[in-house]
């Protein structure tokens, strides 16, 4: 496999002139734009913040949302809740986010295909103020059928938005530090998870008769990417090679890049899009019969579902009951919540930070194997509790010690892998399907965790351990290292367990501009392929 900054001069006719078709960027590394980042940070505040938001919001007003399905259940029927009944109407109010997440995951590419990738997370934060109402005004109307209801499409929301922002990400990133900046993906969520978590405090807006206005925040995100994103450029890849509007992609790339000749980058996409018209985009079907991405496929699916398994979406739901069981104090458990956020936050960003130097696959293997090694000490902690005073602050240090292991490489990496995997015919349904296994593992945490803790107490959290380990042990044997590496080099290093042949660099040329011996490219003259993307 060439290495950054190794040529490729490929003869494609008799004469001696030579087509310099470098494989890697060996130009001076761009500076990073300020178009760019806020693409990147505003793109992510209305979708993967939101998500984030959601995961830790509905832990603070818990109790609050369930006397208020009792007082309705009153009204309507004249007797109280039963126990059970309003622990499964919680569990629904929970887990429903996930179903609409998998439904909005299964119609994302068809609304990407439609308005595009910025155009698309415009259209979805309609579902976020949609779901605001539903669940500020549902106490107002006595109905706890909207709050669930709500749930549900703020899932759609988040299913749609972690679809599209890590395309968008990953489409306007330059390839050196494609993995920072799709890295605002996860230290979004953990701004979002961290918000949820101060918002819901007892002085702020934790209290009984302010608990609806947590939800209402729910659109002041979405308004702002409203007023911000319709400003800064569309994906120019999408643009180009869908659209077939090459003088938006010379703006695009232009803004993003911050310079004006971009002639490059629009031939290396114009290369990509002659590769599709001999590679037409791949259905899910297609994609699972196809030998040549298999290991990629399931790498994905391996790796997203060790995303969801590994027990921190546990943490999220169910913090203040674990806390509480660890014999935290009842009026200090909102701050030490609050702490748990400010970690993951942090980590978060050391992650975006470190990822482009030390690379995608150690600290993926690095976070899940922490992981295993805390949930296992947190087990034993848990176990010695009622015998040593001083050991519920033991466990509290493991809690920390997994969310910073999970938000060093696990929380954001998978959503990055799975635009890096595949090239762009396989795209759209590799995303559809690690939204799928995504949303699916999701709902099963948040569903299942609680009947798993009733049965086997202190223990249950052992079962995430195998998920760490098994997870670590996959990825160690299979994942190669991504970082600034083109799409080709990537799938050039799943050749071998594929078993299927490395191509030659004469067959990538023809393949990616479409050229034939014999044939004289560009009335002779040299056509470069070095671009920063």
């Amino acid at each position: 496999m060439d290495r950054p900054g190794r040529d490729h001069m490929v003869n494609t006719n008799s004469s001696p002139e030579m087509t310099s078709v470098p494989q890697n960027d060996s130009e001076k590394k761009q500076p990073i734009t300020a178009c760019l980042v806020c693409a990147a940070f505003f793109g992510a505040l209305g979708s993967s913040y939101l998500y984030g938001y959601n995961l830790s919001v509905v832990n603070a007003p818990s109790l609050h949302i369930k006397a208020f399905y009792n007082k309705t259940w009153m009204e309507r029927y004249g007797q109280p809740i039963g126990t059970e009944t309003v622990t499964l109407m919680w569990s629904i109010t929970v887990s429903i986010f996930a179903i609409g997440g998998l439904l909005g995951a299964l119609a994302a590419s068809f609304i990407i295909k439609v308005l595009g990738r910025k155009g698309t997370l415009l259209l979805n934060n309609c579902f976020a103020v949609i779901a605001a109402l539903l669940l500020a005004l549902g106490e107002k109307a006595g109905s706890f059928e909207m709050l669930i209801i709500g749930r549900l499409i703020m899932g759609v929301d988040s299913g749609v938005a972690l679809s599209a922002l890590p395309m968008y990400l990953g489409e306007i990133s330059p390839r050196h530090i494609r993995g920072s900046i799709g890295q605002f993906n996860s230290i979004l969520i953990c701004l979002g998870v961290f918000t949820g978590q101060v918002l819901g405090l007892p002085e702020l807006l934790g209290q009984e008769s302010r608990w609806n206005f947590l939800f209402a925040f729910l659109a002041l995100p979405a308004l702002l990417q409203l007023c911000v994103l319709p400003f800064l450029p569309e994906s120019p890849r999408y643009l180009l090679m869908e659209r077939k509007d090459e003088a938006g992609a010379e703006r695009a790339f232009q803004r993003f890049l911050g310079k004006k000749d971009v002639s490059k980058e629009l031939e290396e996409v114009h290369a990509e899009g002659r590769a599709q018209n001999n590679l037409q985009t791949v259905s899910v079907t297609q994609l699972f019969k196809n030998r040549a991405v298999r290991w990629q496929l399931i790498t994905v699916i391996i790796t997203m579902a060790c995303y969801q398994l590994c027990g921190l979406n546990a943490i999220w739901y169910y913090t203040n009951g674990i806390l509480r069981d660890a014999g935290f104090a009842e009026k200090i458990i909102p701050y030490v919540t609050l702490s748990t956020g400010g970690v993951e936050t942090l980590a978060a960003i050391v992650s975006g930070l470190v990822i482009e130097r030390i690379g995608r696959r150690p600290l993926l293997i690095f976070g899940f194997s922490a992981m295993a090694v805390f949930f296992g000490l947190l087990t034993l902690f848990l176990n010695f509790q009622d015998r040593v005073s001083w050991m519920p602050y033991l466990s509290y240090m493991c809690i920390l010690a997994v969310i910073a292991s999970f938000c060093s490489g696990p929380g954001g990496i998978p959503f990055v892998l799975t635009g890096e995997l595949f090239e762009q015919s396989y795209r759209p349904a590799a995303f559809m399907i690690a939204g799928i296994v995504n949303w699916l593992s999701n709902f099963a945490v948040g569903l299942l965790f609680p009947f798993i803790q009733a049965a086997l107490e202190t223990y249950a959290f052992l079962v995430f351990v195998v998920v760490c380990v098994l997870g670590s042990v996959y990825l160690y044997a299979i994942l190669p290292e991504t970082k600034n590496k083109t799409f080709m080099e990537i799938s050039q290093s799943f050749a071998k367990i594929n078993k299927i042949p490395v191509p030659s660099p004469v067959h990538e040329l023809e393949l990616v501009l479409s050229v034939v011996p014999g044939k004289e490219l560009a009335n002779g003259k040299v056509i470069e392929m070095e671009s920063s993307f």
